[in-house]
């Protein structure tokens, strides 16, 4: 049995990361994956970025990623209200300032996409979608297109991030859909720390959707001490 571990959507949230990276540790799961956004909304964009370089995990270029590494520009997204654009472009903003020249360069360097085979079966990770990591893929996706996407990259599992919402779903035909959720900004009630743990067998995968809590107490003063918008922290307390 093949047993990885893959997490995504840090935001720069150093101690739900660490409480992640913790609990993968005492699983003694040994191959790890992170599929992006470390950066942006939480105060520790270049400790996060260090943590994973220094353990050697291989990490996928989230949409977070790739916008403070080349200096593009913010987007308004159609599901933001006024309110949420402002303060996006104002944390985005705190990140491009901070996030060091070497990081950047780093950050630069990191793949869209992640694929690997074990005994004839083919995961594909990706961060929005196998198109672009930027798509969002909800677990109400249309089935058509899901599972144009497997043909597409010939993969049996998908393994995603980007929506924040944890999800496995399998098609008609199938294929394993897998959104490992968000490590530091969850979008859903609990607010956990959440990740995925994918065992893979000679009969296919078995998905574990991992919660673990985490001091967001901590977090939210952190951001409220910065110059990150009190928004984040709200969001991380509930408010």
């Amino acid at each position: 049995m093949k047993q990885i571990a893959v997490f995504s959507d840090v935001h720069a949230n150093l101690p739900a990361l660490e409480a992640v990276l913790e609990d993968i540790a005492q699983r003694n799961i040994q191959e790890v994956y992170c599929l992006g956004d470390l950066v942006d909304f939480a105060p520790w964009g270049n400790e996060v970025i260090e943590v994973i370089r220094s353990r050697g995990i291989p990490c996928l270029m989230g949409n977070h990623d790739e916008r403070i590494a080349f200096g593009h520009p913010v987007i308004p997204l159609p599901h933001h209200d006024e309110t949420e654009t402002a303060h996006r472009q104002t944390a985005i903003a705190y990140s491009k300032e901070c996030i060091t020249p070497a990081n950047k360069e780093w950050l630069a360097t990191l793949p869209k996409q992640i694929s690997f085979t074990h005994e004839g079966y083919r995961v594909q990770l990706v961060h929005g979608s196998t198109r672009s990591n930027e798509e969002y893929i909800y677990v109400n996706h249309p089935e058509e297109d899901l599972e144009k996407m497997f043909r597409d990259v010939q993969a049996d599992t998908i393994i995603m991030g980007h929506t924040h919402l944890s999800y496995h779903r399998i098609t008609r035909n199938g294929y394993h859909a897998v959104n490992c959720g968000a490590v530091g900004r969850s979008k859903e009630a609990d607010r956990a720390a959440t990740y995925s743990i994918i065992s893979l067998t000679a009969e296919g995968p078995t998905i574990k959707i991992v919660k673990l809590p985490y001091d967001n107490i901590q977090v939210a003063n952190a951001i409220y001490q910065s110059k990150i918008p009190d928004f984040y922290g709200h969001f991380l307390l509930g408010k």
